[in-house]
């Protein structure tokens, strides 16, 4: 009889991998833009969020179940198309600058709440250079010491968790309305096409459920628990933002929120619960991006040394000091804080959405040309493609038309990434041959 191996994750712990790596600051980053740019139907937003959400992560599920493979997003496109090493390269270089961006945004959230009770809260460059400075502090911690802490991080995401549910049901028992009379009230030209655009831009605050399929060799039955897990965590999620936002819109003055988008919960906490409720948001706000930030510096950066194994990336990011890949931590670290120095908090969200949306329409493409061996839904799969498509397309859109400046830089960032995934891809290629 063979013995259960106690070190196998449990599906609290799987679901705690994936709230964590959702709930790690998205929702404080994208509450503020969300309410200025629809309004009271704000949650309506996030629900579709979570819906494009769900869609991405049936494909998810699917490859993670049939593959096994703890190297998730990279690994399935290689398998899948193995003989197209520029595809491989560039899913490669656009997954990891996805966590880099999400990795900014979170340090860039952090450093906005940790500061937000002083007078120079609202200096952009002090804000930077704190994020600058979190960033390097989880940097050192990921070099020095990477002790296993499952149940330590089971601890942070419930209670990060139930912070956020205490200071959200508080905020509604001190509302002054309700969302009928702030619907009844709203007189503004929103439409559908901008809900359905804001859907899209806060479809970073999802991203993280697929840090599940990377502790595969970790869990028994993935078959079961990946998509148990994942489901659950996203249910969860959509739940927990949901009421995060009604919590705020009925209690907080929008003109607070958007004045203070970078650190809407607290400004507004302040006014409604006074300094102990500031005191709980922004204890919230920073638990949630620290265990985010930490999270992500350490599976992405063995991804990027898996990734420089195959040659796609500079060979040295593989290299490894009691398995820690310090060089891949580094540089992701160098990146993450020069995209802050470079771009401003609606940039980095965008960059974020879009990327994650591009692969997670990837991931759906790779489901679609082995569903038959995935046992996937043909009618989901397609319709996972055309929504992904459609959010991509809807937040491109919304660049051409209010800011097209910032889709140059996102542009150019992109083609910078392609342009290295293909040299990458070339070499490599030589070199196998």
């Amino acid at each position: 009889m063979l013995r259960k191996n106690k070190k196998s994750l449990g599906i609290f712990e799987l679901i705690a991998i994936a709230l964590g790596g959702m709930v790690g600051g998205g929702i404080f980053t994208v509450l503020g833009i969300s309410v200025s740019m629809v309004g009271v139907y704000t949650p309506i937003a996030i629900i579709i969020g979570g819906i494009i959400a769900t869609f991405a992560a049936y494909s998810y599920i699917k490859l993670g179940v049939y593959y096994k493979d703890e190297g998730a997003t990279y690994s399935f496109y290689k398998k899948t198309f193995p003989n197209t090493p520029f595809a491989a390269s560039l899913i490669g270089w656009w997954v990891i600058f996805g966590y880099i961006s999400t990795l900014a945004l979170y340090a860039y959230t952090f450093s906005a709440y940790a500061i937000s009770n002083f007078s120079f809260g609202d200096n952009e460059l002090i804000r930077k250079l704190v994020a600058g400075l979190i960033i390097l502090i989880f940097t050192l911690i990921n070099i020095w010491s990477v002790k296993g802490m499952g149940k330590i991080e089971d601890i942070m995401v419930y209670t990060k968790l139930t912070i956020l549910l205490i200071i959200s049901f508080t905020l509604m028992n001190h509302s002054n309305t309700t969302l009928p009379i702030l619907i009844e009230q709203n007189n503004s030209n929103i439409t559908i096409i901008s809900i359905l655009i804001v859907s899209s831009l806060t479809f970073v605050a999802y991203e993280g459920f697929q840090l599940v399929i990377n502790a595969v060799n970790e869990m028994n039955k993935p078959e079961i628990n990946i998509p148990r897990a994942i489901y659950t965590a996203l249910f969860l999620a959509i739940s927990l933002y949901v009421i995060i936002s009604i919590g705020a819109i009925i209690s907080i003055p929008f003109p607070d929120i958007i004045e203070n988008k970078e650190y809407a919960l607290a400004a507004g906490a302040n006014k409604v619960l006074g300094h102990w409720g500031t005191d709980l948001v922004i204890l919230g706000a920073l638990l949630a991006t620290s265990s985010a930030i930490n999270g992500t510096l350490f599976g992405a950066s063995r991804q990027i040394s898996t990734i420089a194994e195959d040659g796609y990336f500079p060979s040295f990011l593989q290299k490894r000091k009691n398995n820690i890949p310090i060089y891949a931590v580094i540089i992701m670290a160098s990146f993450s804080f020069t995209m802050i120095l470079l771009g401003n908090l609606k940039v980095i969200l965008e960059f974020g959405s879009v990327t994650f949306l591009l692969v997670s329409f990837l991931m759906a493409y790779a489901n679609f040309r082995i569903y038959k061996k995935t046992n996937s839904s043909i009618i989901i799969t397609i319709i996972s493609l055309i929504v992904l498509a459609f959010g991509t397309i809807l937040i491109i859109y919304y660049e051409i038309t209010t800011q097209v400046e910032q889709l140059y830089f996102i542009g150019g960032l992109y083609f910078l990434l392609t342009l290295a995934a293909w040299i990458f891809a070339k070499i490599n290629n030589k070199t196998i041959n």
